[in-house]
Order: C-alpha cells, then structure tokens, then sequence
C-alpha cells in the first residue's frame, strides 16, 4: 500500500478511535444521543466507547451537590413591608435525564422557582416574624423546592436565608421605635427607683419611730420602777423607825 494512502488511513483511524473514546471524571455523568434520539444511554465516570458519527453526548454534568446563590429579591409582607431577601440553596441532580429533557436551562429555572417561593413565604409572614422565624422559613422553603424541583431530577438538600434587609424608611422606623422602647425602659427603671427609695426612706422613718417609741416605753417603765423602789424602801425604812421607837419607849418605862 502506497506509504501516504496508509499514513491518511491511520490519521482517520486514530480520529475516529478518538471521537469513539470517552473519558468522565470521577462525579460527573454525561447523556448521549443516538441519531439524535435518546435510547437510554448514559455514561458513568471513567473510559466509555461511543459509535462514532452516531453517538453524540448532549449533556454532561456534576451530580455532585452544588450551591445556587440566589440574588436580593424584593418582597412584601403580610403587613405591607417591603423588604430584600436573598438566600442560598444547596442541591444536586439526582436523574440526569430528567435534568436535561424536563426543563430548559435548569439553573435559571431552579433561581426563578426560588425566588417566587420565597415571595409567597414572605408575604404569609409580618415584618416581626420574618426575623424570629427564620429557621421555620428555611425548613419550610427546603420542602416546598424539594418537592417542585423533584420532577426535573433534583434533590434540594439545605434552604438558607442569608440577610433580611427591610426598606431604609422601614429602618430608620424600626430605629425610632427601639429608641422609644429604649427610653420608655429607662423610665420605667428610674421610676421603679425612686419608688424604692421612697418606700425604702418610709420604712426607715417608720422603724426609727417605732425604736424610739420603744426606747420611751421602756425609760418610762424603768423610771415607774424605780420610783416604786423608792416608795418601797421609804415604807420600810419609816416603819422601821417606828419599831425602834416603840422598842425605846417600852425600855424607858
């Protein structure tokens, strides 16, 4: 054989034995179309064999789990609040096939599907709720995308709200208000001890007068014993003189 027709038939056969092999890394998964038609067909990580000229991979991606970083997203409450939400979603796919044949563009879709569910779940909620609920949020979107994105081949792993930023108007509302709490605290607190002191002071005057009362009562009643005393000792004494007296008279007669 003619050394140039020979060196042609190698160059077309290493072309065709390389569009015939196919490498997929280790987490990857890639889709591949017969005559433009999917039979089934899905190539596993590591060194796989195509048809060449018939075989076509479509679609090839990571079934690792991925992050989805949802923008801002303007929102109103059930009282009327407008506030900017933005979140993160962890998710994976699950079914490959599903991914690529049931939706177009499936990350923008999965970021629309979000960012509506999560305008629905703000606006159930008062501006108040949406900051002391927000892990009942979570679990509550996390259910909700798991269960729409299931028929697209996805698995919706972790819902997180990231920030929850209400309107400037909003906060410096919400500014005033802690403020006015703030001070009517504040008050409250000086009230309550100046109340203290007063019944604290009142107590003080009430036990100053009722120790001096008794100190009275008992001076009085030493002063009345100790007269009583010297009434006694006087009795004695007079009537005693009195005995000797007599005692010296009868002697004398």
């Amino acid at each position: 054989m003619n050394p140039f027709v020979w060196s042609i038939f190698l160059a077309l056969g290493g072309s065709v034995a390389s569009q015939s092999i196919r490498i997929v890394n280790q987490g990857d998964e890639a889709l591949v179309e017969t005559l433009g038609r999917y039979s089934g067909k899905k190539l596993k990580p590591g060194l796989n064999y195509t048809l060449p000229f018939v075989d076509k991979v479509v679609y090839k991606q990571t079934v690792r789990e991925k992050v989805l970083d949802v923008p801002p997203q303007q929102c109103i409450t059930r009282d009327n609040v407008s506030i900017s939400v933005d979140a993160v979603v962890y998710w994976r796919i699950v079914d490959l096939e599903k991914a690529y044949y049931k939706v177009e563009e499936l990350r923008s879709a999965m970021v629309n599907l979000v960012l509506t569910q999560i305008r629905a779940e703000m606006g159930k909620l008062e501006l108040d709720e949406t900051f002391t609920a927000r892990a009942d949020i979570n679990e509550l979107l996390l259910r909700e995308l798991d269960i729409s994105t299931d028929p697209w081949g996805v698995k919706v792993t972790r819902v997180e709200l990231r920030d929850i930023s209400p309107s400037k108007a909003v906060q410096d509302a919400m500014e005033l208000q802690m403020t006015a709490e703030r001070q009517k605290r504040a008050d409250v607190l000086t009230s309550e001890g100046e109340r203290d002191s007063a019944i604290n002071s009142a107590r003080g005057r009430a036990e100053s007068a009722v120790l001096d009362a008794e100190a009275s009562q008992k001076a009085a009643i030493l002063d009345a014993q100790g007269e009583q005393k010297t009434i006694v000792l006087r009795a004695q004494a007079h009537r005693q003189e009195q005995v000797l007296k007599a005692q010296a008279t009868a002697e004398a007669v």
